[in-house]
Parts: structure tokens; sequence; C-alpha cells
């Protein structure tokens, strides 16, 4: 490392070289991220269902998961997306139309047994799903 008294030029660009090798930010700054993420960076995103899958859970759980395959509507990419609630998956229908968002796993990764799934259902043709499942709103006829 130089250390005179003209050495700051050098020094900065030894500094800005040296944060390439950070993972973090090279990342950050290609916008890697943003480029994988289906939705593009967005909070949510509203797409079209394709099919009914039931994914099993990971070890030592032994679930069968009620999902759905989406494709969104902004970029045509698809996506599967989980269906929480017990009973949620008999309110969604092929065609409908289902706002989703991340499912919350660290690293924007999938969530608990669950995997390979990076989001789930919280709106059936704009109607809550939640509130479906629970008895308070019914699912709109088309």
């Amino acid at each position: 490392m130089p250390t005179g008294k003209y050495a700051a030029r050098r020094l900065k660009q030894i500094r800005k070289d040296a944060r390439w090798k950070d993972r973090r930010f090279s990342r950050r700054t290609l916008g890697l991220d943003v480029k994988a993420d289906p939705l593009g960076g967005a909070p949510q995103g509203r797409g079209i269902v394709l099919e009914k899958v039931g994914i099993e859970a990971k070890q030592p759980n032994s679930a069968i998961r009620k999902c759905v395959r989406i494709q969104l509507i902004k970029n045509g990419r698809q996506a599967t997306a989980f269906c929480p609630g017990d009973g949620a998956i008999n309110y969604i229908d092929e065609h409908d139309e289902v706002t989703v968002e991340r499912i919350g796993g660290r690293m924007g990764g999938a969530m608990g047994d669950i995997p390979g799934v990076r989001f789930k259902v919280i709106a059936v043709n704009n109607v809550s799903l939640h509130e479906m499942v629970i008895g308070r709103k019914e699912k709109p006829r088309r």
C-alpha cells in the first residue's frame, strides 16, 4: 500500500477495486437480485393461475402443501405461489387473477418446509383470500 504524501488517488483506486470482491456490493451494484426476481423488485404482483399443484414438504415433515403455478401479467414470467389457510385452494380456480407477495424466507428464498416456493397468494379476483377462508366474504361471480 502506498503511504506517501501524494498517495490518496492510488488508495482510492485500491479501495474501489477491493469493493468488487464483496458479494453483496457487486450483486447490488449490477442489479442481479432485481433481474433474477420475477416481481422485478416490486412488493406485490398480479398473475393468472395456470394450474394447481401439490408440493411435498421437506423432511422431517410429511404433507402436501397446496400451491398454484401463476404467470405474471407484467413480464410473463412463471412462479409458484403458496395458498395459506385451511381449504384456501378451493377458492382458487384456473384462469383466476391472483395477487401474490413474497413469503418472507431469508435472503429472498423459500420459507419453512416448502421447497422452491417464494411467493404466497393474498387475493383472488381482488378479494382477500384470508377473508374468503374465514367466511367473511364470498368469491365474486364473473
